[in-house]
């Protein structure tokens, strides 16, 4: 098999071909998975993953090409996931994953596992927001014009209102990305602390939500619920650390995983801890297609 890829460079298999992971466990998890699909579940992160980063949220789409995958490949899987921080109406409506068919098991985990939309019934279910985040909203622009980066071409995409459940505030729309992020995180970390909530880092975000909500609690649940033997997870953040952590105590409790980065410059952790890192969502979305191709051909896995 040769030397194992450095593990923060992507994997660029020949097209159509599924990528050989460098890890002994995600090798495990793809033969897993490309021998029993119908034991095993596949969950997506949803911004950077399926849909590349943009500087304004709202016009971020599905990756050219994401839902036809998915169309061919979930209906061969015990289930799929998208877990996104997003309101699961809106990673619905910017993935347009409604009335697909082939989608019929795809379930959207929307604000880390807090709000659940089924594609079988197009209903989404959802407690009542914390009231931190109302109160957070109304102090969030006094805390920002504090801070003195609340200005510029940015303004008025820079707060995320994620419906009422959490309140994202993006910086790449600044002069000074990297800075604005750095000055940002203090203060806002003290007012998530006044208010009962947590601040979540991200690729030139800073996510204010409530504490016990995360990606890796959503996974293990989906998991368990779905009764899996197998689960693939891909990310690109560090938000998916947390689902990451997930796979791999699903691994120690006796089931198989592979973890794949839709690799970035702007986050290496991820990439270090894969077991396959593709490039971006283009290489998220060359792997669903070439899964599908694989469990189609009703090929064994190594053949």
């Amino acid at each position: 098999m040769g030397s194992p890829p450095n593990a923060a460079s992507p994997d660029r298999p020949t097209p159509g071909s599924v990528p050989t992971p460098h890890t002994q466990a995600g090798r495990d998890g793809l033969a897993a998975l490309l021998a029993h699909p119908e034991r095993t579940v596949v969950a997506l992160d949803f911004d950077g993953t399926l849909a590349e980063i943009v500087p304004d949220p709202e016009k971020a789409r599905a990756h050219k090409g994401a839902v036809a995958a998915l169309g061919r490949l979930v209906p061969r899987l015990r289930a799929a996931a998208v877990i996104t921080g997003r309101p699961a109406t809106v990673a619905v409506r910017l993935g347009g994953f409604a009335d697909v068919p082939g989608l019929d098991h795809l379930t959207v985990l929307g604000h880390y596992g807090a709000e659940r939309w089924e594609a079988a019934t197009g209903t989404v279910h959802a407690p009542a927001p914390h009231p931190g985040v109302a109160a957070i909203q109304a102090e969030l622009p006094g805390v920002l014009d504090a801070s003195g980066v609340w200005h510029g071409t940015w303004i008025e995409t820079a707060i995320e209102r994620k419906g009422g459940r959490a309140i994202a505030v993006h910086t790449r729309r600044a002069t000074d990305p990297e800075g604005a992020f750095d000055q940002l995180r203090g203060p806002l970390t003290a007012l998530a602390e006044r208010h009962g909530l947590i601040v979540e880092p991200g690729r030139l975000v800073l996510e204010l939500r409530p504490p016990g909500m995360d990606k890796g609690v959503a996974l293990a649940e989906w998991v368990r619920e779905t009764g899996a033997a197998s689960v693939l997870y891909a990310g690109d953040d560090l938000g998916d650390l947390a689902a990451f952590a997930a796979v791999e105590k699903l691994r120690s409790d006796g089931l198989t995983g592979l973890l794949v980065c839709s690799g970035s410059a702007e986050v290496a952790e991820l990439a270090e801890r894969a077991d396959l890192v593709v490039d971006g969502p283009a290489g998220v979305v060359g792997l669903l297609g070439a899964l599908a191709a694989r469990l189609g051909d009703n090929g064994a896995y190594g053949a």
